[in-house]
Formats: structure tokens, sequence, C-alpha cells
């Protein structure tokens, strides 16, 4: 009797430890549930209860580890891709596998495209350099032709006539003057030398 007496009487006390155990692992599991948030804003908000400066910086580059995507504001996900500079919308708070996929093909086409404008660019920079140092050889010659245009050509002096000056043909010269009288004295100095030079003698001849 005293037996069952004293297990009536620790009933009680026993469905009063089960229940506070129950309880404790209830209070447990929420916790559980609040330190593994489902994206990156649930996330974000326990890191900004963390106790220091120093594990609210931490706690924050995991939270970025952890989920790529950003709750949009309709509903969804948004994913930003800082090497296209562009956002994709994606299912979830990470991109699946598909997801994934046309996100990278994207950037192949976007790295294509880039690589097409830099050679056009680099084509349309050649072609004006060309321009701009044939227009550079143009007006070097025109300079250049300037330049000779401007230069005096040398006057060819007028040759001196050296000897005698004959008389004019078919005009007539004032009288007294030089180029009319130079003639006829000429002529008279040419008849007194011959005068006054004797003939040579001729050799004579042998018997």
């Amino acid at each position: 009797m005293s037996d069952v007496v004293a297990s009536r009487r620790a009933a009680p006390f026993l469905v009063a430890a089960a229940g506070l155990f129950l309880l404790t692992s209830s209070h447990a599991y929420a916790q559980w549930w609040k330190r593994a948030p489902v994206d990156f804003e649930e996330c974000a908000d326990a890191a900004e209860k963390s106790s220091s400066k120093a594990e609210k910086t931490a706690a924050l580059a995991d939270c970025n580890a952890k989920f790529a995507g950003r709750r949009k504001a309709g509903g969804g996900y948004t994913y930003y891709d800082f090497l296209q500079d562009r956002t994709f919308d994606i299912a979830g708070p990470n991109p699946t596998p598909d997801e994934q996929k046309k996100i990278d093909e994207s950037y192949t086409a976007y790295l294509a495209d880039q690589r097409r404008r830099n050679e056009a660019a680099q084509a349309t920079a050649r072609q004006q350099r060309e321009q701009q140092e044939q227009q550079a050889q143009q007006l070097q010659q025109v300079a250049l032709r300037t330049e000779v245009e401007r230069v005096p050509v040398p006057v060819e002096r007028p040759k001196v006539q050296q000897g005698v000056a004959s008389r004019p043909k078919g005009g007539s010269c004032a009288k007294g003057s030089f180029s009319c009288e130079w003639p006829r004295l000429s002529e008279g100095l040419s008849d007194l030398k011959k005068l006054f030079s004797p003939p040579p003698s001729k050799p004579a001849k042998k018997g």
C-alpha cells in the first residue's frame, strides 16, 4: 500500500517535469528557427541584433555569402550580377541551376557585345587618326607651295654688248650722239693707222 501511495503522490511531479521538458524543447526549437533565416532579409534582421559592431559586420557578410537574391516588392527575388551591371528575376533567395545557366549565357553574350564595341571603337579611332594625318600632309603641301610662290624669281641681267656698237638699222639717230658718231670715228682711225704703218717687206728671191 505504501508503494502505491508513493507512486500516486509522485505522478503529479512526473507530469510537471514532462511538461517542463516539452516547453523547454519547444523554446529551443523556436530559437533554432530564428537562427536559420530563409533569405537575406531575415538574415540581415538577425544580424542587426548583434551585440557588437564587429559581430554585426561578420553576420552581414555571412548573410551575403549565403543568399544571392534580394526580395522584390511584389514577390519573388532578384539577382544582381555586377559583372554585367544587370539584375535578373529569380524564384527563390538563390538562383536555381537553370537560372544560373541563363545568367552565365547572358554574361557570355555581354562579353561578345563588349568585344564588338571595342573593335568598332578602335576602327573608328584608327580611321580618324589616318584622316588627321592626311589633312596634316595636305596642309604641309599647301604651305610649301605658298612659300615657293612668295619667293621672287631673280631677273636675268641684260647682256652688255661688247665691241663696237653698230648703228641702228632703219632708224635715225640724234646728231652728235655717241652711237651715231662712233662708227665714223672708228673708220677714220683705221685709215690713219694704215698710213703710218709701213707695208710688210717681201723676202728677197735667191739667184
